[in-house]
């Protein structure tokens, strides 16, 4: 594999000039942005590999890593970020950890008690794939998509999401679980099983009748009747209230259906992907650089917490989509984000010992957790965009 260039990485970009409401310091750096980034992604190699201390996120002000199982959904993106990685400079070190990190996340292909069987297996070997093409891999991720099918309620039409919380909802179903398909979608090529994708046809035609509103934007929760088919209510978990509008979980939608028209060239999903963005892109809460408050209707906001892995999500998504329609301005404004997140004001100082690239994500504001930090997923769709941009 070719090296690349770090300059070709960076794409070019400068610094933003200013900080952004929203964004709080760091210690900073004197370093280029292509410096900075070589020495984030370094990290990445120097984390001790250990079965039960996953990277998931940062406090920074007490230099607190959060490490988690394989069972957290966020498990399969480390290993994800060392293959990429590798996919970006052609160094063997990555590839090398990659493997290390990959063997983790295998036994979540029979966790049946998750929706996000997805995120954990084809993050992880779904990205080693990419590169080995071994059977083992396959494996796994049929495996997990068979899984995933025992969640599955033909009278709602959907995959089930959380198991926790059965005194509020009755069968609850995500935008972020657009998001797993993917992992039913590649099962079905790699086994000629159309089950999978079947099913993934079904969840994804219940969510676009259901998830969207007239503006479309999406809410992230629809609570459906699983001996009806009929929708409860429609609410959230991590927006600010039902009628919010959560940032990542606008690119979530974007993204999935973006991807589920890659399967299907089904041109509805196509359609609405494009909806989804235009009201993303043209927000009027949105900020001059790109990466958007946690929530477009947080009325905190200027002074909200940003989530830049909103924006990264978005970014890799919008690259696909103008891939498809060969609309200029899904390219420019992946780009824009791309822009704004290659400078000091979003990577981490390499004053920060850590595994992890990007700094003011917001996990979950309505429980105070992971707000403004490091977290791993932003990290992995900011790679897989400078994949997609390459």
């Amino acid at each position: 594999m070719n090296k690349f260039n770090s300059s070709v990485l960076i794409l070019g970009f400068a610094l933003l000039a200013s900080c952004k409401s929203g964004i709080n310091s760091q210690t900073k750096t004197t370093s280029a942005p292509e410096n900075l980034l070589e020495k984030r992604y370094k990290m990445l190699l120097d984390y001790p590999v250990d079965s039960m201390s996953m990277p998931r996120s940062m406090t920074i002000k007490t230099n607190l890593i959060k490490k988690v199982p394989s069972r957290d959904w966020t498990s399969g993106f480390f290993a994800g970020n060392l293959w990429q990685l590798y996919r970006l400079t052609g160094n063997e070190a990555y590839k090398n950890q990659a493997e290390k990190w990959t063997p983790f996340s295998k036994k979540e292909s029979v966790n049946s008690n998750s929706h996000d069987v997805g995120f954990k297996v084809f993050c992880s070997f779904g990205e080693a794939l990419k590169v080995e093409n071994k059977e083992e891999y396959k494996a796994v991720i049929i495996k997990g998509a068979e899984t995933l099918c025992t969640r599955f309620n033909a009278k709602v039409g959907a995959i089930r999401s959380w198991d926790f919380n059965k005194e509020i909802w009755d069968y609850p179903v995500i935008i972020d679980n657009m998001m797993n398909l993917e992992l039913l979608f590649e099962a079905s090529k790699l086994s000629g099983n159309k089950k999978y994708q079947e099913i993934a046809i079904q969840h994804a035609n219940t969510t676009l009748k259901n998830q969207f509103r007239e503006d479309n934007s999406c809410y992230h929760v629809i609570d459906y009747d699983p001996a009806s088919g009929a929708v409860r209510k429609k609410t959230t978990l991590q927006g600010y209230n039902d009628d919010s509008v959560w940032a990542r979980g606008q690119g979530w939608a974007v993204y999935g259906f973006t991807m589920s028209y890659r399967y299907t060239k089904d041109p509805a999903y196509l359609k609405q992907a494009e909806a989804t963005a235009k009201f993303f892109i043209s927000n009027k809460n949105l900020p001059e650089d790109g990466i958007p408050y946690w929530d477009f209707k947080d009325p905190a906001i200027p002074n909200s917490a940003r989530d830049v892995s909103a924006a990264t999500v978005i970014a890799s998504a919008l690259y696909e989509l103008y891939g498809y329609t060969k609309n200029k301005t899904y390219l420019a404004f992946a780009d824009k984000i791309i822009t704004s997140l290659n400078s000091d004001k979003y990577i981490l100082s390499d004053a920060v010992k850590a595994p992890f690239i990007l700094d003011h994500s917001t996990g979950n504001w309505p429980k105070h957790d992971e707000i403004d930090e490091p977290i791993i997923y932003a990290d992995y769709y900011f790679l897989e965009a400078l994949l997609r941009k390459k």
